[in-house]
């Protein structure tokens, strides 16, 4: 599914944003792509991380964040001790967020519980 959040998202809008992505069961995996420099990637990043905690998301999100302030943004993912996934190519996260939901999809399946965990 595509969401654009706009170019003057806040915190809570992106947080709504997630409630209504993951209102959908059948959504497996979050890919979120910010590009430009309108839009605050360190704002995405704290709605992103607010989401996680409020709504105790479980399925593996994936972010590819480019533009304003996004040093501040990989910062604040990083520092959240959250499992979310960065990467600065528009592929690879394209790539990394479809095998992810092909996981969750075969764990569910096989009715087994899978857990995610940040490679070191």
């Amino acid at each position: 599914n595509f969401l654009d959040v706009g170019g003057g998202a806040t915190v809570q809008q992106v947080t709504e944003a997630f409630k209504l992505i993951t209102s959908d069961k059948k959504v497996q995996a979050i890919l979120v792509n910010i590009f430009g420099g309108i839009m605050r990637c360190d704002v995405i990043a704290q709605g992103i991380i607010m989401a996680v905690k409020d709504l105790d998301l479980k399925i593996p999100i994936v972010v590819r964040l480019q533009g304003t302030r996004v040093d501040d943004a990989k910062a604040l993912i990083t520092d959240s001790g959250l499992k979310i996934l960065a990467c600065d190519d528009l592929d690879e996260a394209a790539k990394m967020v479809v095998k992810l939901s092909e996981i969750v999809t075969l764990a569910k399946q096989a009715q087994v519980d899978v857990k995610f965990q940040l490679p070191i």
